[in-house]
């Protein structure tokens, strides 16, 4: 696949950026359908080249972002040939500099949740609740909400259950289910409906 034929997937001026982690690799690049258990993949193929894949349903900046994380693979393994681990320091470094390297191609709202999340950058982007929220495409009908955007003694529902926060420990809640009285530990990201 051409490069420019990943214009249509980008945002503006992500071009540039990609030209150049490009280089004189020889990159296959795999536009796929929506997948829940991964948003891309990198491998080295056997003749030497590279396969990236991305899904086609990403928004252009979570595109390019995920792209970028995975030529950050591509890069490390041929910088250290394949002698790391795949999410390892080495890694950590060429995706941080990456990213800070093309903080123009996101928008202005965007871009301190990137630095932030170059700082130590994670094997997913779902480990940083800031950028989940970021790039979390609201159903209209969704009447749910983040747990996280809630405040202690809120209520709410959960799988058809009731609930409220009893409080919050470290970056998790301790909440008691109303009627068993038995606490559980839900994740900031949990999708639940708010009780008025």
């Amino acid at each position: 696949m051409s490069i420019t034929v990943l214009e249509n997937y980008l945002p503006p001026d992500a071009l540039a950026s990609l030209q150049e982690w490009f280089g004189n690799h020889r990159i296959h690049i795999r536009i796929t359908r929506s997948r829940t258990s991964k948003l891309g993949d990198y491998r080295k193929m056997p003749d030497g080249s590279h396969q990236i894949s991305v899904n086609s349903n990403l928004q252009p900046h979570l595109f390019f972002f995920v792209l970028t994380h995975e030529l950050a693979h591509l890069v490390a393994f041929d910088r250290y040939a394949g002698r790391i681990t795949a999410h390892g320091p080495e890694w950590k470094k060429i995706f941080s500099d990456m990213l800070i390297s093309s903080i123009r191609v996101y928008p202005e709202d965007l871009q301190p949740i990137i630095l932030r999340f170059s700082r130590s950058p994670k094997a997913s982007f779902t480990a940083s609740p800031e950028l989940v929220k970021y790039f979390h495409i609201e159903d209209v009908k969704d009447e749910t909400c983040y747990l996280d955007d809630l405040a202690l003694n809120d209520r709410f529902t959960y799988r058809k259950k009731i609930y409220v926060i009893e409080q919050k420990r470290n970056k998790n809640y301790i909440c008691v289910q109303l009627e068993s009285g038995k606490k559980y530990i839900f994740k900031p990201l949990a999708r639940v409906e708010k009780i008025s």
